[in-house]
């Protein structure tokens, strides 16, 4: 059978007047966003711009919540308490639960953004703090992570967790990624991110920075659309994994399929 994968990109990552990234285009691509809350990016009345067009363009609609870093763009460690993390992760998906309710749909899953999202991979307290938030807040939240303790802890929480590709991103042989401080860590050449996308979702395989290939299984894909040509990649990647015959849906709809299929 044919494999069925979700398309995200981060989406609503402007700020007031500034603007990051070419959202309407992206969501032409898409099937889900990662809808940033307000605290590395994001401010309400884009918030439900952004929640309104994923409405009207039938994309899915997950909550990006990050440490409270607008000056870092959440890719710093702000040095929180688990409890201090699992209450901003509750105060930024409560807010856009209110403005997913105002539009008549719901919020169906949960992606932690930037440096909060690294180490929640690695951190067993920062991941059941997180797990527990989405748990009690919506038992049907789809938790969208890499491998690593978030993925552990939210499957404890009766949660199911997508597995996600970040295709432009070097891994490690563990299956975190690269730290951007390190050379290599973000992949540039389009050919390469779409041979790497195309691998990874057919054959279930990724070469790691150490040249060794993981396996990976992965529900969604993750697209960038903050640099220098990444709508033409992302309308790339989409074009080829069509013409690979891989079925291309929004989240919900991939987990409900992978749960049939099991």
């Amino acid at each position: 059978m044919n494999p069925t994968i979700d398309l995200v990109a981060d989406l609503g990552e402007g700020f007031g007047a500034y603007t990051i990234g070419d959202d309407s285009d992206l969501l032409d691509i898409v099937t889900s966003a990662n809808i940033a809350c307000g605290f590395h990016a994001g401010d309400p009345d884009i918030m439900a711009a952004t929640v309104a067009e994923c409405v009207r363009r039938g994309v899915g609609i997950g909550a990006h919540p990050s440490f409270p870093d607008l000056r870092g763009f959440g890719r710093r460690d702000m040095g929180l308490t688990a409890t201090e993390v699992q209450h901003d992760v509750l105060y930024q998906l409560g807010a856009l639960n209110g403005f997913a309710s105002f539009h008549g749909t719901k919020v169906t899953h949960l992606a932690p953004h930037g440096r909060l999202g690294n180490l929640v991979a690695v951190r067993a307290d920062y991941a059941q703090v997180v797990a527990d938030a989405a748990a009690r807040v919506d038992n049907e939240l789809i938790v969208v992570a890499q491998e690593g303790e978030l993925a552990v802890a939210a499957r404890n929480a009766g949660l199911d967790v997508a597995i996600v590709g970040i295709v432009d991103r070097a891994y490690q042989e563990d299956g975190t990624l690269v730290p951007r401080s390190q050379p290599g860590a973000v992949l540039h050449d389009p050919a390469e991110i779409v041979d790497r996308t195309l691998r990874m979702v057919i054959d279930g395989k990724i070469r790691c920075a150490n040249g060794v290939d993981m396996d990976i299984d992965v529900d969604t894909v993750l697209l960038h659309g903050d640099n220098h040509g990444a709508v033409e990649l992302a309308r790339r990647i989409r074009s080829e994994l069509v013409a690979a015959d891989v079925s291309i849906a929004p989240l919900a709809e991939v987990m409900d399929a992978k749960k049939k299929a099991a």
